[in-house]
């Protein structure tokens, strides 16, 4: 008895120990969160040291001891701080990236504590259940079919892959193969067709699938495809096609036809996938949702909720049409799987079976804002980036080359040159970060408003930092 009691006693004893563990662990882990986030609006936005001078600093060789947890997350925190980018700067616009708004950071840290496997409905009911409320919100908000299947990838990439993924398979199973069970290999060749300016990636996911590349089609003076030669390119060829079209033109912000390339497409059987990693969310807008027209009518979409919605990374979206396409091109059975017998698994919608509860993030922000904080999010973002193009177009030398539609400015000086000085004087100050790229042939600085902090009074000061850079290269 007296060993029982002794062993019971040591068990709690280690539970408290254990809890205390956590507890210290937590607090300093926020500490040293708030100290980040209470100077990342105002520290400068590039990083201060270089990969190998952390390395450095965090010390290259592994201890052949441990060390005290709690000097492992200060020597974590303290060793990388110069060489993180101050993404969450209301100032930063160097690629379409949004901060996280507190209650998704709040959200997502109960993620990680609460380390569910969101893969199978019935074994974790609480955390599927919040995911599957953000995706019936988030079609609703979209104004996209209900009866559609979301699945949470880590990214805007693999969204789009599995869109396509259910796409491949859907267009070869009309046309009477079963690549499920056949494979690729001996099976009709699938016509892949996307605008001349589409995002990377979607050639990337398409890379993933065996697709090869797309039959590109010629785009507008604003990056949107043209309707009369994408139905020319469909009336060329024949046999299985997939068309990916997009909400949101990483240039222009431009946002192609829908009605009228989609009615294109489906006339030549073509399964359409609009590819809206930030653009998407026009549709949650009054004032913005005319862009999306007819975006309803395709058959998948993807988005990211890191980007316009500012939750943090690792969240995008992937919307399919046909539930039973996107789960058989994704889905996966096994006797140790507990399978639902109530709608789908989470696994089904998305190429991972074991996966962190990832759209718990996008329901706390959906929840804290609602329908029309939502709207409003988008609209901020839209007016700032007029502001920016309105503010730094009436500088001298200085044209804006996009019409600002939505979240995105283009700018360029008279020559290559002194645009990419723009940027490398804007990058060497540090108050704001726009990054150079080329579009239709010049070198452009691009301002990509993706920050929900980033209002009229950050417009102000970025339009005075590029005064301050195109005065200095006129001293």
């Amino acid at each position: 008895m007296t060993d029982a009691n002794t062993t019971s006693g040591s068990v709690v004893d280690d539970d408290r120990a254990a809890d205390a563990s956590y507890d210290a662990i937590i607090e300093a882990s926020a500490r040293h969160a708030r100290a980040w986030l209470s100077g990342v609006g105002e520290r400068p936005i590039p990083p201060q040291a270089s990969a190998d001078e952390i390395k450095d600093r965090l010390g290259r060789e592994l201890p052949a001891e441990g060390e005290p947890d709690l000097e492992v997350i200060a020597r974590l925190a303290e060793g990388a701080e110069p060489g993180l980018i101050a993404i969450g700067s209301p100032r930063f616009y160097g690629w379409v990236i949004g901060g996280t708004q507190p209650v998704a950071l709040g959200a997502d840290w109960l993620v990680s504590a609460w380390d569910q496997n969101t893969g199978l409905r019935a074994i974790t009911p609480g955390a599927v259940a919040v995911e599957e409320l953000a995706a019936e919100w988030l079609l609703d908000l979209l104004g996209l079919p209900p009866q559609s299947d979301v699945g949470f990838t880590t990214g805007a990439t693999m969204a789009q892959f599995s869109c396509m993924a259910a796409a491949r398979n859907e267009v070869l199973r009309r046309a009477g193969w079963d690549v499920e069970a056949r494979g690729l290999a001996g099976g009709p060749a699938i016509r892949f067709i996307a605008g001349e300016e589409r995002h990377g990636t979607m050639d990337l996911a398409a890379r993933y699938l065996g697709l090869g590349a797309p039959i590109t089609v010629p785009s507008d003076g604003q990056g949107r495809i043209r309707v009369d030669e994408l139905a020319r390119v469909l009336a060329d060829g024949e046999g299985p096609a997939i068309v990916a079209l997009q909400a949101g033109n990483i240039h222009s912000g431009g946002f192609d036809d829908f009605a009228g390339a989609i009615e294109a497409a489906h006339a030549a059987g073509a399964w359409v996938h609009v590819d809206g990693a930030f653009g998407l969310w026009a549709a949650a807008s009054p004032s913005l949702r005319h862009l999306t027209t007819g975006y309803e009518a395709a058959d998948s979409w993807s988005t990211d909720a890191h980007k316009t919605l500012n939750v943090p990374y690792d969240c995008g979206i992937a919307i399919v049409r046909d539930p039973a396409a996107m789960r058989r091109a994704l889905g996966m059975h096994a006797s140790y799987l507990q399978a639902t017998e109530v709608g789908a698994d989470p696994h089904e919608k998305a190429p991972e079976l074991s996966r962190r509860a990832r759209g718990v993030p996008t329901w706390a922000v959906l929840r804290s804002l609602g329908r029309e904080g939502v709207a409003q999010l988008v609209d901020g973002l839209a007016e700032a980036a007029r502001g920016i193009a309105d503010g730094v177009g009436a500088l001298p030398g200085v044209e804006v080359l996009n019409d600002i539609v939505f979240t995105q400015v283009c700018i360029a000086l008279d020559t290559d040159e002194a645009t990419e000085a723009l940027s490398e004087r804007l990058w060497n100050e540090g108050e704001v970060l726009a990054m150079t790229s080329r579009w239709q042939g010049r070198a452009v600085v691009r301002f990509s408003v993706s920050n929900w902090r980033t209002d009229a009074a950050e417009v102000r000061r970025t339009v005075d930092a590029v005064a301050r850079a195109l005065s200095a290269a006129s001293a």
